[in-house]
């Protein structure tokens, strides 16, 4: 959804604003929002089905919250299309909500394991993603470095959840609780399906660039790369996924 947020101000070329009828759409695309939405909708069914969060990272959480409140700002007065607003409005309130639940409903906030949660400050992000967005932007307003600073953020947002979920494995042998293991994959796949929407973008669209992006998007990816492969591998084999300890 990045993309097509930005495209309600710019085109990734600084040319003048596209209008709603040329913004791009792809199967990879439409796969990728849909791989996120399946992600939350994971996490929610794990969380209000079992009454608990185990294993979830508020930190996480509470970075994605900042990574859509600054993306989307512009949800009051750019309309896009309707499918961008609303997704825009779903990611939105569904990570305020998770969020929320974890935070004040009981039994579900009772379960959340603070001191799991600890190893990696969120400024330790924040910050350094704050700084990146001042340097590396394509053009200087407010909206245009919230859209860049949410492009960096989202890159390390998930680094307390994995780290959250590496804690857990070691207390059950290595084992990837399942429901976490699918909400983690789903979420890193729908990355992964944006990298081939912007591969196939390069090729059907003329002077279509947008490196900093790319760079945050590949950066993202890698970050999952180690879970991938033993989620996988446990896909493979009809078992729970299982980190090395």
């Amino acid at each position: 959804q990045e993309q097509s947020s930005r495209n309600s101000r710019s085109s990734g070329t600084g040319a003048k604003p596209a209008p709603p009828s040329l913004c791009p759409m792809n199967i990879f695309r439409i796969c990728g929002d849909f791989m996120h939405l399946a992600s939350i909708f994971i996490l929610l069914f794990k969380i209000r089905s079992r009454k608990n969060c185990a294993g979830i990272s508020l930190k996480s959480q509470m970075l994605y919250v900042l990574v859509f409140v600054t993306r989307y700002l512009d949800l009051f007065w750019n309309f896009n299309s309707l499918y961008n607003w609303v997704m825009k409005v779903i990611f939105i309130s569904t990570s305020v909500y998770v969020v929320y639940l974890m935070k004040f409903v009981q039994p579900i906030c009772a379960t959340y394991r603070k001191e799991a949660d600890e190893k990696l400050p969120t400024l330790y992000l924040i910050a350094p993603c704050a700084l990146l967005a001042l340097i590396f932007i394509e053009f200087y307003e407010i909206a245009e470095y919230l859209w860049t600073f949410s492009i960096y953020l989202e890159a390390v947002a998930i680094l307390p959840q994995l780290m959250m979920v590496h804690e857990y494995a070691k207390n059950d042998g290595g084992f990837v609780e399942n429901l976490t293991s699918h909400y983690v994959f789903t979420l890193g796949g729908y990355r992964f399906m944006y990298i081939l929407n912007w591969i196939y973008r390069v090729f059907t669209e003329v002077g279509y660039r947008n490196w900093y992006v790319w760079i945050a998007g590949l950066v993202q990816t890698v970050i999952y790369c180690d879970f991938f492969f033993y989620y996988l591998k446990a896909l493979k084999t009809g078992s729970r996924t299982r980190l090395p300890l």
